[in-house]
């Protein structure tokens, strides 16, 4: 009875094991996405100061990395980024993104590229994009 019991135990836990080796393993394999794709998350406010001046920046937080397509492809990250900064122009896109703060929203990225400054809060930027109702 003892020696059908262990190879039993062992198999149940092999199996068990096996979804969570099939999730590391696609995480560690982001989606592409390219321009005029939709990216879905949370919309976080980040406040800051720079010369004495308040700045306002708007991030997008996604649940899984994404690759950008081109020559920094993963954006020097292993699995891609997670967190895209949405550019701002002028009051109408400030006040067009005020709503969604701290909720799931859905963006039309037009135009991405990776971040390249220190004082690029985010992964990646969005510089064109629009709204997905």
């Amino acid at each position: 009875m003892r020696n059908t019991w262990l190879p039993a135990m062992a198999l149940c836990l092999c199996a068990a094991a096996m979804p969570i080796h099939d999730a590391f393993a696609q995480r560690g394999r982001p989606k592409p996405i390219r321009n005029g794709e939709v990216l879905s998350g949370e919309l976080r406010l980040m406040r800051s100061r720079a010369n004495g001046k308040r700045i306002s920046t708007y991030q997008v937080v996604i649940t899984e990395g994404r690759r950008i397509p081109g020559p920094d492809g993963l954006c020097n990250l292993e699995t891609g980024p997670e967190t895209f900064q949405i550019i701002t122009h002028d009051d109408t896109d400030v006040i067009r993104l005020k709503p969604y703060i701290g909720k799931t929203i859905s963006i039309k990225a037009n135009e991405m590229e990776c971040a390249t400054r220190v004082e690029q809060v985010s992964d990646a930027l969005v510089s064109k994009w629009s709204i997905v109702q």
